[in-house]
């Protein structure tokens, strides 16, 4: 479904970019000591996706996004998945993410996965197919907010012409979730400070929930009850706590004994059951690429029903039939480290050298859990304008969000990301990737 070539709002892409500059919408990259900020590129051709098809992706992700949380508490509590044969408990165990203090603590509600952003592509075939879930910290829903919101402003007539559903509402969906699983007090977002990539982000959806955006300093524990201190010197009981810094820097006093940007001891006030964390913690352990392969048949266990968004055809070499198939059509596949993100551990064994090839194998051999083998999918171009204004195809995905409250809530838009250069399929902010807004038709 496209757009027409004379659609107005493509005169205002440089002026919507200098607006999202002059808000700072930003990507920031902290790396070997040296701090970035650089713009991520917005393209004003949207993708588009009709009511009829977005209805369908609603409900596949909705239960994508149940059984994930069902797998969680399972994980967490009775193990009744392993016990039963259903996934190897090298997989759950054996995972980076998987955090063994975590066991037998359930958070507020049973919700772990209060937001899950659902990474997807389109094939040429029109199938939409699952790349990977994101269950710990997902972020990038404030850009097509912020987007959407200085696009209607420069051009108004565009969304009176054209029936697409509001993206506002994002905010309401977040502060509805935050609302649901408050333990009393305070809605607070936890960020690590301004060097973060996406503390445009943890500012924006601050502001636009109305709740307090704070660093680690800003809060203490006590009698296992958190606090938000004021400057007065007055506190504030904290009920939820949407947290955008990584499990293992979240409390000192429980975790990683170093990190200056946590809080210390709050994982045993939430352990007590007197704060929500957002996301849970130990959500990691569902990010593994290796738990991925599994998913299906999470949902076939947990809720007794057929998946109704597909998988991108996976193989694990953990086992024999599928290493037999791996080593006979290696050169076909991507290789996925199941640890990293980011877009970074994506191998196409096509662009390995021999020498390449000859030490992936070995490494391989010696560590068969640490990688997934993907049949390349052929996905969907979209249309952006380069440089020049014009029209150019390049790959692109899209992040959808699932928020679980009283009930699964699936956000009518979500991130659309695409890459600048023609031969690449990666298309992460972090590797010099786009974005786009994505527009859900009414009807």
């Amino acid at each position: 479904m496209g757009i027409p070539a004379e659609l107005e709002l493509l005169k205002h892409t440089d002026t919507v970019n200098e607006l999202l500059a002059r808000y700072g919408v930003k990507f920031s990259i902290y790396k070997n000591n040296e701090f970035k900020e650089q713009l991520f590129p917005f393209d004003a051709i949207p993708r588009v996706i009709g009511a009829e098809e977005f209805a369908g992706l609603e409900r596949g992700l909705k239960q994508r996004a149940q059984a994930l949380n069902e797998f969680l508490k399972d994980i967490y509590g009775e193990k009744r998945i392993i016990s039963d044969g259903i996934i190897p408990e090298d997989f759950v165990f054996l995972s980076k993410g998987y955090m063994a203090e975590c066991d037998g603590v359930q958070p507020p509600k049973g919700i772990h996965n209060h937001i899950s952003g659902i990474d997807l592509v389109k094939g040429k075939d029109d199938t939409w197919y699952i790349l990977e879930d994101n269950l710990r910290v997902p972020s990038g829903a404030s850009y097509p907010l912020i987007a959407r919101e200085i696009c209607r402003i420069c051009c108004p007539e565009t969304f009176r012409d054209i029936r697409i559903d509001d993206n506002r509402n994002y905010v309401q969906l977040l502060k509805k979730t935050m609302d649901y699983v408050n333990c009393g007090g305070l809605s607070v977002v936890l960020t690590p400070g301004r060097y973060n990539s996406a503390y445009f982000e943890h500012s924006y959806l601050t502001e636009k929930t109305g709740a307090k955006l704070v660093s680690g300093q800003d809060l203490m524990v006590e009698d296992n009850h958190v606090y938000y201190k004021n400057y007065n010197g007055t506190r504030e009981r904290v009920g939820a706590i949407y947290r955008r810094i990584s499990d293992e820097y979240l409390d000192p006093m429980n975790f990683y004994g170093d990190s200056l940007i946590g809080v210390p001891h709050v994982y045993d006030a939430f352990r007590a059951g007197n704060v929500a964390v957002l996301n849970a913690v130990g959500n990691g352990v569902a990010d593994d690429k290796g738990i991925y392969y599994f998913v299906p048949k999470m949902i076939r266990y947990y809720l007794g029903e057929e998946p109704i968004l597909r998988n991108a055809p996976t193989y694990l070499p953990f086992y024999e039939e599928d290493r037999k198939y791996c080593d006979a059509h290696f050169d076909e596949l991507v290789w996925k480290d199941v640890s990293e993100a980011g877009g970074y551990g994506v191998v196409f064994a096509s662009k390995m050298t021999e020498d390449q090839k000859k030490d992936f194998k070995a490494l391989l051999a010696k560590d068969p859990r640490r990688f997934i083998a993907q049949d390349v999918i052929d996905f969907q171009d979209l249309d952006i304008l380069d440089k020049n204004g014009k029209r150019v195809p390049r790959k692109a995905d899209l992040r959808a969000f699932v928020l679980l409250g009283e009930e699964p809530m699936v956000w009518h838009s979500g991130l659309t990301r695409f890459t600048t250069d023609p031969d690449s399929f990666i298309v992460n902010s972090s590797q010099g990737g786009g974005f786009k807004d994505t527009w859900v038709l009414s009807r």
